[in-house]
């Protein structure tokens, strides 16, 4: 037992639907990795009878990071914003001490981390910065993966207008990490031997040589031509390919991920057709991260009626890529 991989799972908001998800999956835990999850045991306890599930304690290690005591599903307040923010501050610490191979994280509301002093738009930029070796946060990738289509993002909370100089601020250095990691994790996490990646274009018909804007040519070309010399034949790399067809070939099967310029090119796909199973993850960090590809669902919150499936998925995901 003491040799299994060990996966720690956080409870997110104890005002959301966190605890309920992490209940559920705790009431049929996965073989072949260990559990510890960074929470509240009569939160945790709470969660699950609401769900009407067992709860046995033997079956998962806690680590108590508060003890809040009565909680409203559905209403922040300092003291859960203080609480998520502590379960993920001793999951990072864990982390970095190299205990866990994976980290699967419920959903945080952002808005009362930074009440209690979370200085991170989100999870990704607080990993990224926690499991660093050094002072300067770690250069990683968000990827939305389902099981019909999976996309990295180069940039994330870019405005749109903001995005050509985003993907020109670092000589294109950013596209090449992510198709760079997108196709690493491929290999490692999802057991894809030969990785095929496309490779979104920017603007509409992916320029059209130039006529409808020239980043294609001028970054995205350049970065591909360097990402294929990083990684060598064994992983195919195409592109710029035209953004409103190239998702379409991958759902089909022709490419394995693909690598989305900014945000909303990149997720409204993914939540088109892997909606309710579709999962968060940061590459490049020292660890895998998983998390559900919603938030904390306060409207459902105390009620039971959350569908566990993303975070079931996240959970899947990091076991299989740690046995």
């Amino acid at each position: 037992m003491s040799d299994l991989p060990r996966i720690g799972i956080t409870l997110g908001d104890p005002a959301g639907i966190g605890p309920e998800l992490v209940a559920r999956a705790l009431a049929s835990p996965p073989s072949g990795v260990r559990l510890r999850v960074y929470g509240d045991r009569g939160v945790l306890r709470k969660a699950a009878g609401i769900i009407g599930v067992p709860l046995d304690e033997s079956g998962f290690e806690l680590i108590e990071a508060s003890a809040l005591g009565e909680v409203v599903p559905g209403r922040a307040s300092e003291a859960t914003g203080r609480a998520q923010v502590a379960y993920l501050e001793r999951a990072a610490d864990d982390g970095r001490r190299g205990e866990l191979a994976a980290l699967c994280t419920a959903p945080i509301h952002k808005a009362a981390c930074r009440a209690a002093g979370f200085d991170f738009p989100g999870h990704t930029e607080f990993l990224a910065a926690r499991l660093a070796p050094g002072a300067a946060p770690l250069a990683v990738t968000m990827m939305l993966a389902g099981p019909r289509l999976r996309v990295a993002l180069v940039t994330t909370h870019v405005a749109l207008a903001e995005v050509p100089a985003a993907l020109a601020r670092d000589g294109g250095d950013g596209i090449v990490r992510a198709i760079v990691q997108t196709a690493e994790a491929l290999s490692s996490a999802f057991g894809v031997a030969a990785p095929r990646i496309a490779v979104a274009g920017l603007n509409p018909h992916a320029g059209e040589s130039g006529l409808f804007g020239d980043e294609e040519g001028r970054l995205v070309v350049p970065a591909i031509e360097r990402a294929r010399a990083l990684l060598g034949p064994r992983v195919t790399v195409v592109g710029p390919a035209v953004p409103d067809a190239i998702f379409r070939d991958a759902v089909d099967g022709r490419h394995d991920a693909v690598v989305a310029l900014y945000h909303d090119q990149g997720l409204i796909p993914v939540k088109l057709v892997d909606f309710d199973e579709a999962v968060n993850v940061t590459l490049g960090l020292p660890l895998l991260r998983t998390s559900p590809d919603h938030g904390v669902a306060y409207d459902l919150a105390g009620t039971g009626r959350a569908r566990p499936t993303s975070f079931l998925a996240a959970l899947r995901l990091a076991v299989a890529a740690v046995v």
